[in-house]
C-alpha cells in the first residue's frame, strides 16, 4: 500500500476501550516507526484535512498580529496623529505616554488572556474556546471602530487584548495535536507566518488609508478586522476536537472520529489513537501533571525554561521594534510614503523568510536554524547602531537606506529561523498534559517582556524623548548575544522525536548537546525508570 502506516492496518489487535488497560507492545511500537518513517509529501497527503484546520485555527494568529501592527502604523499617519495626539514643531504626534498605553492593549492581553485561556481549553476544549474568542473579539473591535478619542481607544485596546492573546495559545496547542511528526513542524511554525501575514495586512491597509484626511483612515482599518470573524465563524460547526484532548477526557470514539477526519482513509486511525493513549499513559506516571503549577515540578521545569527562554528570546531580540517598523523608517528621515513603503517590504521579506524556514526544517535541526539564525540578528543589529553613529547622520541619505535595509534584511533572518522555530520548540518541548498551559505561560512571561518593551521603545525613539534612532541596535544586539548563550547550553534538537521518546528523555535529563543522538530503542515502551 502506499501509506507505511498500513503496516499497522486493520489486521492490527483490537484497540482496548479501558485507557489502563495494557496495550499490545509490539502494536504501539508499529505504529510509532511507521509514523516517523513518513515523509514531508507523503503525510501531506495523508493529513490534507489536518493541514486545512490547522491553518483554520490559525487564522486567530492573523488577527493577534494585525491590531499592535496596525496601532504602530497609525503614529506615522497624519489624520490619527492629528485627531488623537497633540502639535510638535509644527507637526502632530502622539505623546510617548498615550502611545505607551495605547500599545499596552496587545502584551497585557497576551499576558492575561493566554494564563487565562489554558483551563477553558482544558476544560472545554480546543475548538469552543477558540469559538468563544472569535465572538468576542467580533464585539471589541465595534470600541476600536466608533472610538474617536484616545480613552476611548484605549478601552478597546485592552479589552481586545484580552482575548487575542489566547489565539496564540489555541493554535499552535491545536497544530501539535492534529499532524504527524513529518508535518509537524512545519504547520506549527505556521503560527509565525500568521504573525508575518496580520502584519503585512496591517501595513498594506494603513500604507492604502494613510493619506486620507478624515477618521476613515484609521476606522477603515479597524473595521476590516471582522473579515476574518466572518470567515472564522461559518467554519466552526465543522471543526473537529483535538484528539488528544478527547482521549485525555475518556471520550475514545470521538477522538477516533477526529482522527478519522483529519486523515485519509488509508491511514490506521486506531493505531494513532493507541499511541496518544500510551503517550498519556506514561506522563500519568512520571506525574507530569496538569495544572500550572505542575508546570514548574522537576519533571517539567526543564521543559518550561526551555519554552519560556525561546518565545523570550523574541522579544529580547528585537521583534518589537517590528510594530514601530514604519515609524521607524520616518524617524530614519525617509518621507512618508516611503516609510510605508518600506514597512511593507519589511514583512514581506518576512512572509518569504518563514516559507523558506520550511525547506531548511526538512534538512536542518530545530537547534541548528535557531542558533545560527539568532547569531545572524545580533550582529545585524550591531551593525545597525554603528552606522547611527556615523557624524551628520541625517545629512547622508545612504546611510539612511542602508540602516533601513538592514532592518529588512534582520526581518528575514528574524522570519526565517528563531520566529517561527520558536513555536516548534515550544510545542515539542512541552509534556502534551500541560502543552496549553506551558505555551500559556511561555506567552505570558514573553508578554511581560513585551509590555516592558511598550513602554520603552516610544521613549527610545521618539524626537521628543531619547531619540536614539538605529543606537537601539547596540541594545537589541547585545541582548540577542546573551540569549545566544544561553541557547547554546540549554535549547535541544527535537526534530523527528515523538512526543513519548521527548517524555522519556526529558525524564531521563539527557544533556542538550546528547538529544540529536540520544536512542530510544526497545525501552520506549512501558518503562520509565
Amino acid at each position: 500500500m502506499d501509506s507505511k502506516l498500513s503496516e499497522v492496518g486493520s489486521d492490527a489487535p483490537a484497540l482496548p476501550q479501558d485507557r489502563t488497560a495494557a496495550m499490545d507492545d509490539e502494536y504501539i511500537r508499529n505504529a510509532i516507526n511507521a509514523e516517523k518513517s513518513l515523509g514531508f509529501i507523503e503525510a501531506c497527503k495523508l493529513y490534507p484535512t489536518a493541514i486545512g484546520w490547522s491553518v483554520f485555527f490559525s487564522l486567530g494568529v492573523i488577527m493577534l498580529a494585525f491590531d499592535p501592527q496596525l496601532l504602530g502604523n497609525l503614529y506615522a499617519t497624519p489624520a490619527f496623529q492629528r485627531d488623537f495626539g497633540y502639535e510638535y514643531n509644527g507637526k502632530y504626534i502622539i505623546s510617548a505616554p498615550w502611545q505607551t498605553g495605547l500599545s499596552m492593549g496587545n502584551p497585557v492581553g497576551q499576558c492575561l488572556g493566554a494564563l487565562a485561556a489554558g483551563y477553558p481549553m482544558d476544560w472545554f476544549g480546543r475548538k469552543k474556546t477558540f469559538a468563544a474568542c472569535v465572538a468576542g473579539t467580533a464585539g471589541c473591535v465595534f470600541i476600536q471602530f466608533f472610538a474617536r478619542s484616545a480613552p476611548v481607544l484605549l478601552v478597546g485596546e485592552l479589552l481586545g487584548g484580552l482575548i487575542l492573546g489566547a489565539y496564540v495559545v489555541i493554535a499552535p496547542a491545536y497544530a501539535s495535536e492534529v499532524c504527524p511528526i513529518a508535518i509537524r513542524g512545519q504547520l506549527t511554525s505556521y503560527i509565525n507566518l500568521c504573525f508575518v501575514i496580520g502584519q503585512l495586512l496591517a501595513n498594506g491597509v494603513t500604507a492604502g488609508t494613510s493619506q486620507l484626511d478624515s477618521h476613515w483612515a484609521y476606522s477603515l482599518p479597524f473595521a476590516l478586522q471582522w473579515f476574518w470573524i466572518l470567515i472564522i465563524i461559518p467554519g466552526l460547526p465543522f471543526a473537529p476536537e483535538s484528539p488528544w484532548w478527547l482521549a485525555r477526557k475518556g471520550l475514545l470514539k470521538e477522538a477516533e472520529n477526529s482522527l478519522s477526519r483529519l486523515s485519509s482513509s488509508k491511514v490506521n486511525v486506531k493505531s494513532t489513537l493507541a499511541v496518544i493513549l500510551e503517550t498519556d499513559r506514561m506522563e500519568q506516571e512520571m506525574e507530569s501533571g496538569s495544572t500550572y503549577r505542575d508546570c514548574f515540578k522537576r519533571v517539567n521545569l526543564r521543559r518550561t525554561e526551555i519554552s519560556i527562554g525561546v518565545y523570550s528570546t523574541q522579544v529580547l531580540s528585537g521583534i518589537y521594534l517590528i510594530n514601530y517598523g514604519t515609524y521607524f523608517f520616518q524617524l530614519a528621515g525617509l518621507p512618508t510614503p516611503k516609510a510605508f513603503d518600506m514597512g511593507i517590504g519589511f514583512l514581506a521579506v518576512g512572509f518569504l523568510g518563514t516559507c523558506l524556514s520550511w525547506f531548511l526544517m526538512i534538512h536542518f535541526g530545530r537547534r541548528t536554524i535557531y542558533n545560527g539564525g539568532l547569531a545572524i540578528l545580533a550582529l545585524l543589529q550591531i551593525i545597525i547602531g554603528i552606522l547611527d553613529c556615523i557624524p551628520n547622520y541625517q545629512r547622508h541619505t545612504g546611510v539612511i537606506w542602508a540602516q533601513s535595509s538592514l532592518m529588512i534584511v534582520w526581518n528575514f533572518f528574524y522570519d526565517l529561523s528563531i520566529g517561527p522555530i520558536c513555536f516548534v520548540i515550544i510545542c515539542e518541548c512541552s509534556a502534551t498534559k500541560v502543552r496549553a498551559k506551558t505555551i500559556a505561560i511561555a506567552t505570558a512571561f514573553q508578554a511581560v517582556l513585551g509590555i516592558a518593551m511598550t513602554v520603552a521603545i516610544p521613549y527610545l525613539i521618539n524626537p521628543d524623548q531619547a531619540n536614539l534612532r538605529g543606537k537601539l541596535g547596540f541594545f537589541f544586539g547585545g541582548l540577542a548575544a546573551l540569549c545566544l548563550i544561553w541557547a547554546y547550553f540549554r535549547v535541544p534538537e527535537t526534530r523527528g522525536r515523538t512526543y513519548e521518546e521527548l517524555d522519556i528523555m526529558f525524564e531521563r535529563g539527557v544533556p542538550t548537546r546528547d538529544f540529536a543522538t540520544y536512542i530510544v530503542s526497545e525501552e520506549l515502551l512501558r518503562t520509565t525508570d
